[in-house]
């Protein structure tokens, strides 16, 4: 009857750690994975490290930005590296 018990518990427990941190993320990364499959050239991004660029060409993995109002710094990058996308029109996902 105590097995019983504790491995009630356990599965509690481990629907709790499901709903609170597993779940959540799988969502997060659809999000992700939405927002860098609608990358279009021309969209406005902000990468990880903080700087916002401009889309002039995408790849299977990589994208190149154009950063600054200097129209010769492109530079290739992982669409991992990706934060936020704002659409040439102005909505912002």
């Amino acid at each position: 009857m105590q097995w019983a018990i504790i491995v009630a518990y356990i599965a509690i427990f481990a629907v709790f750690l499901y709903f609170i941190s597993i779940r959540p993320q799988k969502k997060q990364q659809k999000k992700m994975d939405a927002m860098i499959a609608s990358l279009e050239v021309g969209d406005s991004i902000l990468t990880t490290s903080g700087f916002y660029g401009v889309v002039i060409d995408i790849t299977d993995e990589v994208v190149i930005v154009e950063f600054g109002s200097n129209k010769n710094c492109r530079i290739p990058m992982q669409k991992s590296a990706i934060v936020q996308v704002e659409k040439a029109g102005g909505e912002e996902e």
